[in-house]
């Protein structure tokens, strides 16, 4: 490694808060899925009305990631990240707070629409602050958010939910969110070297210069199919263990603590490998891993939980890796100039595409009379079709910046 290739203190200082800015994010988004049990058991909901606790939390980002687009590159960098990302932290009180369905659903929604733009404007930093050569390792290391939040928010949100209420996750991430925001003041770097392009105000000339390139529209089309295929399988699958593998609600935090182990080595795995074998090729390795996951995981029967801690590992590891050469191809095939607005049309198509996977998962799962989940399965082959299908779009996203391989 060159010294050039070796990130300065103050970058990693950086990465460090932006990764924990969105464990913040994952473990709120992640949290609800495991605690699905208890909420239906606690509001009397069907799997239909779970799919819309996840699906309500995507399709609000989408819809804020796609006006934020027209004012994201009008802004320092940091100065949005902090506002956005106190708005968030409040949405945890208020979740903390519901007292129906109904509360926690709108809950649920204003933090999307916060949660969603705030995850846009951290691989915008980091696209702009990281060099190409290093963003491979960049991404890995903001990335690993997910398999951190495995590993140690999940568990002890869940931990929190068993020993008290499922409120008290929703305590916890709001006293967490506190004290991250407070760090991020005093380590985000004020970023403004987009604002000096001359941006252009006009809206719909703003959308023909993002939607008018074809390696924007190549971007989008493959982000929309990999956050489908993926979320197709993910908000059921705790569910599923419970219900239908025999992983007892108490062993959740277990699986989620040895698969997210697993996920992190991945993840920081495949940064490294991103910069040194080429971005495509990582993600076609960890794709194709991805799709084997997803349709041994929704076809798993009764298992000994070794069985189904294994398998989780699996899937989440494989998850984990193709999202860190995918995210590395997205930033980098973005215009610099756009690379705001990118980004959040990105996050806004991304979360819009995750809701309507959650949505279709919703209404092709169903639950038997011995309460098993049932036809779980055809999501597992669509999630896996679709992972697939993503390999062939990676290899025509193309770089302004330097060449992607």
């Amino acid at each position: 490694m060159t010294p050039e290739s070796r990130p300065a203190p103050r970058e990693w200082l950086l990465l460090l808060v932006l990764s924990g800015i969105q464990f913040s994010q994952i473990v709120d988004f992640m949290v609800l899925m495991p605690l699905g049990t208890q909420l239906m058991r606690q509001f009397d909901i069907t799997p239909t009305q779970l799919g819309f606790f996840v699906s309500i939390y995507t399709v609000s980002a989408g819809f804020s990631g796609f006006f934020s687009a027209f004012v994201a590159d009008r802004f320092d960098r940091r100065s949005a990240l902090l506002a956005l990302y106190g708005c968030f932290a409040a949405t945890m009180a208020a979740c903390a707070l519901a007292p129906s369905y109904a509360a926690l659903l709108a809950a649920r929604a204003v933090a999307g629409a916060f949660g969603g733009v705030v995850t846009a404007n951290i691989f915008t930093i980091v696209g702009d602050v990281v060099p190409e050569g290093r963003r491979g390792r960049a991404f890995g290391a903001v990335m690993s958010a997910f398999s951190l939040a495995s590993i140690m928010g999940v568990p002890i949100s869940l931990y929190l939910a068993l020993h008290f209420t499922w409120r008290a996750p929703y305590v916890f991430l709001a006293g967490l969110c506190a004290a991250i925001l407070i760090g991020a003041w005093f380590a985000v770097p004020p970023v403004r070297g987009h604002l000096a392009a001359g941006l252009e105000r006009n809206v719909l000339k703003q959308l023909k210069n993002v939607f008018g390139e074809a390696n924007h529209v190549r971007i989008f089309s493959f982000t929309a199919l990999l956050m489908f295929s993926g979320f197709l399988l993910f908000p059921f699958l705790a569910p599923y263990l419970v219900a239908n593998v025999g992983v007892s609600e108490a062993q959740l935090p277990v699986v989620y603590l040895i698969a997210g182990i697993a996920s992190l080595f991945a993840a920081r795995f495949a940064g490294g490998l991103s910069d040194r074998f080429g971005k495509r090729r990582v993600f076609a390795a960890a794709a194709a891993c991805t799709a084997l996951s997803a349709l041994v995981m929704t076809s798993l029967p009764r298992s000994p939980l070794a069985v189904a801690v294994l398998v989780s590992m699996l899937v989440f590891s494989a998850s984990s890796a193709r999202m860190v050469p995918a995210m590395a191809l997205v930033t980098s095939g973005a215009e610099p100039r756009l690379r705001g607005s990118v980004l959040s049309f990105n996050s806004s198509i991304q979360q819009l595409a995750a809701g309507l996977a959650s949505f279709v998962a919703s209404v092709v799962v169903g639950r038997s009379a011995a309460g098993e989940l049932t036809h779980y399965w055809i999501a597992g082959i669509l999630s896996a079709a679709g992972t697939l299908a993503c390999i062939a779009l990676a290899r025509r996203v193309r770089s302004p910046e330097a060449p992607v391989t």
